[in-house]
């Protein structure tokens, strides 16, 4: 897979993310979820100190992910592929 490929993705699953959370019929859960991602994210606090060589950098590899993946797992299938069809129309 490309970087070109990678960041085209990530672009997609950010708007999607976005889509989901304004979404009404989202579950709490989820939007919860996405905050706990975004909060991580952004925290200077990791389960992990980055400064541990490979390690650090691995946690925030990984946790980031799984919650993304939880987060949209919890969504109703007809919310998620309606939300996802206005991400492949633009």
């Amino acid at each position: 897979m490309k970087l070109k490929e990678i960041k085209d993705n990530a672009k997609k699953y950010i708007e999607l993310c976005k889509l989901l959370y304004t979404d009404s019929r989202t579950p709490k859960i989820t939007k919860i979820l996405l905050w706990i991602t975004i909060g991580y994210a952004l925290s200077p606090i990791d389960l992990i100190p980055d400064f541990i060589p490979i390690i650090g950098h691995l946690d925030d590899m990984v946790i980031l992910p799984v919650l993304l993946y939880i987060a949209i797992k919890s969504v109703p299938k007809e919310v998620y592929i309606e939300n996802y069809v206005k991400i492949l129309k633009k």
